[in-house]
């Protein structure tokens, strides 16, 4: 346990503008010392500076909440000072029995509550990561936003002038907003007033698109950088093999596949009770985002990849159904996926 590791937990809680930090003691859990610290680079050097006058560096580990949010400065600047830093993820208690609430209390917890773990969070890395992130975050606005935009296009369509509706009638999605993109307001007040809102939203798709496809080509260029095998693997694109660049950050965080798995939402749960036969439930837990990228990675290997075809085909043979079956595949592929990340060189 912790308290055999090191003889002190600087648990952080940290905010927009400043950071609260609370020193314990891990044989005790007594809290030796708290105090706040502006959430810029010289805050972040006086913590440390303070936690040495207090510690020694080699016996002690901070746990910081929110360490890819408000915690990621900190985080990073500890990184270079080669601290130990510990994600505290899920406090499984209030801050106060009372339930009373404040930064202090909740940095105290994040000390305390670490004590009495086996198992320890690593945070995320940035660098190459933290740009996988941030494109697919603006990726998937951009997708909502598109979405949104067709939506409001299609309703245009159904109440325009007559003279409009005729003219876009039967045309698909891609005929629709090319067409749309190319008008020229005229006529009447209204048709002027729709052709233009029209026009609008039609070039507003297009520049999405266009936003979308430049994202794109960007994470296929950082995915080849720094996993190169994710793309020579079937049903596995830019897109999801950033996300799960990104869900699994770096070497070591997940310790086996069964961690991965359980990551990725595809663990299967037991559901057996009483004299009821062996059965599993869906895991809804999980990284959602990864857990769509492997729904995904399943979807195009079931249509496209003979040998997928054959293991869907040997495990419906066998009784399963063929949802119980992808489920399988999903397992299978979350295992593929950790050892070629983990084990590069062996795969």
């Amino acid at each position: 346990m912790l308290a055999e590791l090191v003889q002190h937990v600087i648990g952080v809680d940290p905010d927009r503008d400043r950071i609260t930090a609370s020193l314990v003691e891990t044989r005790t859990r007594g809290e030796l010392a708290r105090r706040e610290f502006p959430a810029n680079p010289s805050g972040y050097l006086a913590a440390i500076e303070w936690a040495d006058e207090l510690s020694e560096a080699d016996d002690r580990v901070w746990s910081i909440e929110g360490t890819g949010s408000c915690g990621s400065g900190l985080c990073t600047i500890l990184g270079r000072h080669s601290e130990w830093v510990v994600e505290f993820d899920w406090p499984s208690t209030r801050s106060a029995k009372d339930g009373a609430k404040s930064d202090g209390l909740d940095a105290y917890r994040a000390a305390t509550e670490l004590i009495g773990r086996k198992k320890f969070a690593q945070p995320r890395v940035r660098g190459v990561r933290e740009a996988m992130r941030v494109l697919l975050v603006t990726r998937k606005s951009g997708q909502r936003s598109r979405v949104a935009a067709i939506n409001e296009l299609k309703a245009f369509v159904v109440t325009c002038p007559v003279e409009l509706r005729e003219e876009i009638r039967g045309l698909n999605t891609v005929g629709l907003v090319a067409r749309c993109s190319a008008w020229r307001p005229s006529g009447d007040a209204e048709t002027h007033a729709t052709k233009t809102v029209m026009r609008i939203v039609a070039r507003r798709i297009k520049d999405l698109d266009s936003q979308i496809r430049s994202i794109d080509r960007q994470l296929k260029v950082l995915v080849a950088q720094v996993a190169p095998q994710l793309l020579e693997e079937s049903g596995i694109g830019p897109f999801c093999g950033a996300q799960i660049y990104v869900s699994w950050s770096h070497a070591g965080r997940c310790r086996n596949d069964l961690a991965f798995a359980r990551l990725a939402g595809v663990a299967p749960i037991e559901a057996t009770s009483g004299q009821t036969v062996v059965k599993h439930r869906l895991n809804r837990g999980g990284d959602r985002q990864l857990n769509r990228a492997m729904h995904t990675i399943m979807l195009t290997r079931a249509r496209n990849d003979p040998a997928t075809k054959a293991y869907i085909a040997r495990k419906v043979k066998a009784g399963k159904s063929e949802r119980d079956a992808r489920r399988c595949l999903k397992r299978y592929i979350a295992r593929r996926v950790w050892r070629l990340l983990e084990h590069p060189l062996d795969t």
